[in-house]
């Protein structure tokens, strides 16, 4: 099976998924272009981790149809999955390894050669700052140092598509910075990044694309200057989901 070149990064129809009686995803439409820096926000319970979990394999839909770069991922797996790289958000790991070992584990069942490994391996301890820890078990890390290590998994095949799910959570800024670093060369040399965030001025910092999610659908997306619509993005996505907080003046806090 041949990818197209011209076929989107990520294509998602009528993507349905359930839990009980709640409807997490509800037949979502989109697409996102090839060689972009597409940004997915939406509030916490939005659908925005199901969605991607089922844009990645790692969850099943309950309808609906995902292809990654033309390759059906639930009908040619073998062909589809080589191409993603997937770091998901609360990712539970082999944290018994050591850092190293972690990463080498990853590449080896991505069927790279013992060398090719060792040399990815201790080029992306270098790059993501991990060249201290890379003897030390993944369960005595940091949650920085988790994420970090979790990316360098995701990367160590060199896919031509990347899911990440709140890369940047709990990282600290100058690690933040050689991330970045990392994903902005990687988009311009052709790559696909996907990634969740919270934080609105990172993505407006980051991304040329976003998709705006909300109650399991797609409220908006487009470019950012067009999701914008004038306003700032964090400004636009509150009119888009709405804020349904109740306010309250919690005058027992005031010191006077």
């Amino acid at each position: 099976m041949v990818t197209s070149a011209l076929a989107p990064a990520l294509s998602l129809r009528a993507l349905t998924k359930r839990f009980g009686d709640t409807l997490a995803v509800d037949r979502v439409d989109l697409d996102i272009p090839a060689g972009s820096f597409y940004g997915v926000v939406g509030p916490n319970g939005a659908g925005k981790t199901t969605t991607l979990s089922m844009a990645t394999g790692l969850l099943q839909p309950d309808a609906g149809t995902v292809h990654v770069l033309g390759v059906d991922l639930w009908a040619a797996p073998e062909v589809a999955k080589p191409m993603l790289g997937v770091l998901p958000d609360g990712l539970h790991t082999f944290d018994r390894l050591t850092g190293a070992e972690l990463i080498s584990y990853a590449a080896r069942l991505r069927g790279l050669d013992r060398e090719t490994t060792r040399r990815r391996r201790d080029d992306l301890l270098a790059a993501l700052d991990l060249e201290g820890a890379g003897r030390t078990l993944v369960m005595d890390y940091s949650a920085g140092m988790t994420k970090k290590i979790g990316l360098a998994c995701a990367l160590v095949h060199a896919p031509r598509v990347l899911v990440l799910d709140e890369p940047f959570e709990a990282v600290d800024p100058v690690s933040a910075g050689a991330i970045r670093r990392i994903l902005t060369s990687f988009v311009e040399s052709g790559g696909t990044v996907v990634m969740s965030s919270h934080v609105m001025a990172l993505v407006e910092r980051l991304c040329d694309r976003v998709a705006v999610v909300g109650a399991g659908r797609i409220l908006a997306d487009g470019s950012v200057m067009e999701v914008r619509g004038g306003a700032d993005l964090e400004q636009r996505f509150v009119e888009l989901v709405g804020d349904v907080r109740e306010h309250r003046d919690l005058t027992w806090l005031r010191q006077s």
